[in-house]
């Protein structure tokens, strides 16, 4: 009869650590619950809250380079665009089902981030900030050259979207866009929580940490490199299929600088290396660019740039450090009610 194998203490907290990283907290259980509940008391935001939406997933592709694996990136507009002009022409000359547009969007926004990252692989920051820069001026001017197959700059036009799951219509309004954003966020969400709470995802930290030493104790540094930026362009071809379903239209716009340096500047707000910093940056520079173009229409991208500029000198990584000592004092809140340690504590 065989018995199962003992694991060392090592090993066993090892085992903790991993499967303890997959839980979702008692903050992250209430933003989700706070999502679900805005599209029911916030229907005169749907819009609003659908572009916050699209935002937040651009920012969560970026994250995944930058701030898992230390890769510097100004070419997620390449990979949103592609995505956005892909599930476009499928819904004009395949069909308007939203699922498998979908899908064809993330293909071919891997695809385009597979066989242009060995190119990143080639430099340090400063090659690979220029290479992801030249690889988006270098998609948006096919597109724009390409009219015959994108409309140019006149924008993509003629697509039509059928109903969602065959019952639910895509209102003006953006009730059923909102819903199936928020729903495609939240699989992203679990699939990149799951993938970075793995080995390969630890992994990805002792590369951005150190690459020589992660190279030195056996981890293929370059062939993670290369996965984790093909995921990250599936995340943005992801976010511009959405875009192209949900507003029935893409312009080059989609492949502008202005598209990698809105995820840039989300991110800035909300911090990299947890996930959660895209959505919370997104749903903040929404707010804050939706309040001062009202105020001052002609200068809203000066006060923009200003606060960015105050929030950097100040120290970005504050709003991070708050929310992780709330999620302490209320897991020991929690722990002391019901009699457990902290998880944290466990081995103590």
């Amino acid at each position: 009869m065989m018995t199962s194998p003992v694991l060392s203490p090592s090993l066993r907290r090892v085992s903790t650590a991993l499967g303890r990283s997959r839980r979702f907290g008692l903050l992250e259980i209430l933003f989700w619950l706070l999502a679900v509940a805005a599209w029911f008391l916030l229907p005169d935001y749907h819009l609003i809250l659908n572009e916050v939406i699209g935002f937040a997933i651009l920012a969560l592709s970026l994250d995944l380079i930058l701030g898992y694996a230390g890769m510097v990136s100004l070419g997620q507009a390449a990979m949103y665009g592609l995505g956005a002009y892909a599930a476009g022409l499928y819904s004009i000359h395949v069909t308007g089902e939203p699922i498998s547009g979908l899908l064809v969007g993330g293909a071919c926004g891997a695809l385009a981030a597979f066989f242009t990252g060995f190119l990143l692989l080639r430099g340090a920051d400063l090659t690979r900030l220029m290479v992801t820069l030249g690889v988006a001026a270098v998609v948006m001017e096919i597109a724009n050259q390409a009219s015959w197959l994108t409309g140019g700059a006149d924008g993509l036009r003629g697509m039509e979207m059928q109903p969602l799951f065959g019952q639910f219509e895509f209102d003006i309004f953006g009730q059923t866009a909102c819903a199936y954003s928020l729903g495609v966020l939240f699989i992203l969400m679990i699939v990149a929580r799951i993938l970075l709470s793995s080995p390969f995802g630890y992994s990805l930290r002792a590369i951005r940490d150190n690459p020589l030493r992660a190279s030195a104790v056996g981890i293929p540094v370059n062939a993670r490199l290369i996965a984790i930026y093909t995921l990250s362009g599936a995340y943005a071809g992801i976010a511009g299929a959405l875009f192209a379903q949900t507003q029935q239209f893409v312009s080059l716009d989609a492949l502008s600088f202005q598209k990698s340096a809105d995820g840039l500047m989300i991110l800035t707000i909300g911090g990299t290396g947890y996930l959660y910093g895209g959505l919370i940056g997104a749903l903040v520079y929404e707010v804050i660019q939706d309040a001062l173009s009202n105020v001052t229409p002609q200068y809203w991208q000066f006060w923009i740039g200003l606060l960015l500029v105050i929030f950097v000198l100040v120290g970005r990584e504050r709003p991070h450090q708050a929310v992780a000592a709330m999620t302490q004092r209320l897991a020991r809140l929690f722990s002391r009610k019901t009699g457990h340690r902290p998880s944290g504590e466990e081995n103590s």
